[in-house]
């Protein structure tokens, strides 16, 4: 198979091959390309130089599955990420690529309970993921031991710089053993970054990754907030209400390609499914037809779609979010060729918001939120369609055989009845409203900002930077983000964003031991009366 080859040529085993093909990956992404020989052969630390979402979690996560043993009883990777849910989000990923090895991996943050971490530190573990401040507060309380570790990773290094970390790791690092292999990777590389890079780093190579030019300007781009369940029928719903509809949907993986594409001919789409296990010529066919137009949506990878040349979409849809900058402006380029304006759709769920921010401020993309069309809007535009389709009928002389038909039917009837009755015989199963399933609402917090009541003051020797450094430190929320500090003898109140607001009192609310948690929102002040 082309996808093994291509991944077992990096040096990866069949095992971990396998994990990577079960999960839907094509084809190595550059960064992984670069990085992954070098960290299997070489004997150099490694500095990446690349984005967020271009594959750097693999790209470092595959080498350690490789090299780590079952059952050695020590901890042999650590990896410190800036925040608590990096550090989810990079354990769930190395925990998935693992495939049948018997390693444990494990997520160690501030705001989870200390007893559960201590627990499975006692437990085992091989691999640590965990942000700055609760590391160190395991070294200080000797419940993790790094003195026998293989790999270090500072991942988005210029992130813990931003967010004061920096002492922590160098605390964290002279902790470690000499024989371990360094890996540093960052979107920028400022000089205490590289100074971290000289004085800890042994001999290393430096990997980079080029951010391509961002160009979207000649593509309307809007965004709907939708459950995962419920972006089937939102695609649905877009696909109908949509004047044309000549498009590409981009899905996550091969198999994903294949759901969608199963379940839109089954409603009566005209539909083709385009992904890596598709032999050339079954592709060349596939592409054949998409391109004559006998068929008007094309569900793909994106591996699969590159090299696709089509000047003339309608519309790009994001079904599934893409991982990285890049790779949603080469997505929804594909609309804006030839000078023609085209829609670029993206599906965004709760738990993506954030990574949809990060599209939006590198790419400077305008992409605005959108409701998704109820039932009754998409029957409307459906029955304005069909008037219009029979008044360029009327116009037509084509119509003059049916004439006999139509005298016939119109000697004993009433002319509404039978141009209702056939309507209906025409048109019953595209007008049903039952074709259309419910969709859930989604509500992302995302402006305005929330105060915070926070129950410690003066008398617990707070002041505003402590406050701020504190909450800092046990929920990754940075400190430019906490604003309109004020402190008072026994409480004090600050103001934060709703997005922060959240991650704040979710980590909290664990902290009150059957007592009313250290923060929660603040009440509104009481109206005055006149």
């Amino acid at each position: 198979m082309e996808t093994m080859q291509k991944f077992q040529a990096l040096g990866l085993s069949e095992n971990t091959v396998k994990a990577l093909i079960k999960k839907g990956f094509e084809e190595p992404t550059p960064i992984q390309e670069k990085t992954i020989p070098l960290l299997l052969s070489g004997d150099k630390d490694i500095i990446g130089q690349a984005q967020t979402g271009t594959g750097k979690t693999a790209a470092f996560g595959l080498p350690i599955i490789e090299r780590a043993t079952e059952g050695r009883g020590a901890v042999q990777a650590i990896i410190l990420t800036p925040t608590r849910e990096l550090a989810i989000q990079v354990a769930e990923e190395i925990n998935s690529l693992k495939g049948q090895k018997r390693l444990r991996v494990m997520p160690v943050y501030g705001g989870q309970a200390i007893t559960q971490q201590l627990r499975g530190l006692r437990q085992g573990v091989d691999i640590v993921v965990g942000t700055p401040g609760r590391i160190l507060d395991h070294l200080h309380r000797r419940t993790l031991k790094l003195d026998k570790i293989s790999y270090f990773v500072l991942d988005e290094a210029d992130e813990m710089l931003n967010m004061g970390f920096i002492e922590d790791i160098e605390e964290i690092l002279k902790a470690t053993n000499d024989e371990k292999k360094t890996m540093l990777f960052s979107a920028t590389m400022p000089n205490e970054i590289l100074h971290i890079a000289k004085k800890y780093m042994k001999d290393y190579d430096l990997v980079s990754v080029h951010q391509q030019e961002m160009t979207t300007s000649l593509t309307d781009q809007i965004y709907f907030e939708v459950n995962n369940a419920d972006k089937f029928e939102a695609l649905c719903r877009i696909i109908d209400i949509a004047e044309q509809f000549y498009g590409i949907v981009f899905c996550r993986t091969k198999i994903d390609v294949d759901e969608t594409t199963s379940r839109l001919t089954d409603r009566g789409y005209d539909a083709e499914g385009l992904h890596g296990d598709i032999s050339q010529g079954q592709r060349e066919k596939i592409l054949n037809k998409f391109k004559k137009q006998h068929i008007n949506i094309l569900v793909a990878t994106d591996v699969a779609a590159r090299g696709i040349d089509i000047n003339d979409l309608t519309h790009v849809i994001n079904y599934a979010l893409p991982q990285d900058p890049e790779s949603y402006v080469h997505r929804i380029g594909r609309t804006g060729r030839a000078g023609k304006e085209g829609t670029a759709i993206t599906f965004i769920t709760p738990e993506q918001y954030n990574r949809l921010l990060l599209i939006k401020r590198i790419t400077k993309s305008p992409i605005r939120k959108e409701e998704l069309p109820n039932v009754q809007e998409i029957i409307t535009t459906k029955k304005n369609r069909i008037i219009s389709l029979l008044e360029d009928c009327l116009e037509s002389t084509d119509s003059e055989k049916y004439m006999d038909m139509a005298a016939k039917l119109l000697q004993e009837r009433d002319p509404e009845h039978v141009l209702a009755a056939i309507l209906k015989y025409s048109f019953q199963d595209e007008l049903d409203e039952s074709n259309y399933n419910e969709i859930r609402s989604v509500s992302i917090d995302k402006k305005g900002k929330s105060r915070l009541f926070v129950a410690l003051g003066r008398a617990d020797n707070m002041t505003p930077k402590k406050l701020v450094d504190m909450i800092n430190k046990e929920t990754g929320v940075w400190g430019n983000q906490i604003q309109e500090v004020k402190i008072f003898d026994n409480f004090s109140f600050i103001t934060v964003p709703f997005k922060e607001a959240k991650i704040i009192l979710d980590v909290f609310k664990t902290r009150g031991r059957g007592k009313k948690p250290m923060v929660v929102k603040a009440k509104p002040p009481a109206p005055r009366h006149k």
